[in-house]
Parts: structure tokens; sequence; C-alpha cells
């Protein structure tokens, strides 16, 4: 793996670490390494193995090409979604479609707007 990509990894782990709200020490626990090692692979001072890039993919409930910066297609991208979505509580999922609604309706209204 060349540095730029190392280094590319390293941030989108990091980056979805954070976003999610887990701790380094969580992560260092579920993937059975240590915090310092966590520290190393979002710094790009260390090699991510595929096994613990599978448990992080698993911890983060994302699919593990989301941390190569692959584009997800719009079907594993609702499946993301639905999985997400799962623990929710019911007022939580209906929030949440909610706001996909609102999206979608903004989206709507600026596509519209481009043709005119």
């Amino acid at each position: 793996m060349e540095n730029a990509e190392l280094y590319k990894l390293a941030e989108r782990l990091k980056e979805t670490r954070e976003y999610l709200g887990v701790s380094q020490q969580v992560v260092s626990e579920f993937l059975g390494i240590s915090r310092a090692a966590i520290s190393a692979i979002e710094s790009g001072k260390r090699k991510v193995n595929a096994l613990e890039l599978e448990r992080f993919s698993k911890l983060y409930k994302f699919p593990v090409s989301y941390f190569y910066g692959e584009e997800q297609s719009d079907d594993e991208t609702v499946s993301l979604l639905a999985r997400t979505a799962k623990g929710l509580t019911e007022d939580d999922k209906k929030q949440v479609l909610k706001f996909a609604q609102f999206l979608q309706n903004i989206g709507n209204e600026n596509t519209s707007k481009k043709g005119e």
C-alpha cells in the first residue's frame, strides 16, 4: 500500500470513529489491540491488516470499500441506512424518514429550478 493510500485509509478510519462518537479505547477493545495501535493506525504510522479492517467495518457498520474511499452504489447506501436504523427507536426512525423526505424534496426543487 502506498503512503498516500495509507494516509487516506487512516484519515477515513479516524473521521468515521469521531463521527460515530466512539473512543479509541472502545475500538481497541473491540479489535483486541492496544489503544496506541489504534492511534498509530489513525495517524498512518501503522498499517492495518485485512482482519483488523474487517473488524473496523463491523464495528462502524460500514463496508470495507468505504474506508478505501470507493463510491457506494445506491443499493449499498440504502442497505447501510437500513442497518444503521435498526438500532433506533420508532420515534427516531420517523424523524430520519421525515429528514430523508425533506432532503428528497429539496433535491427535487433544485432539479426543477435548473431546468427553468
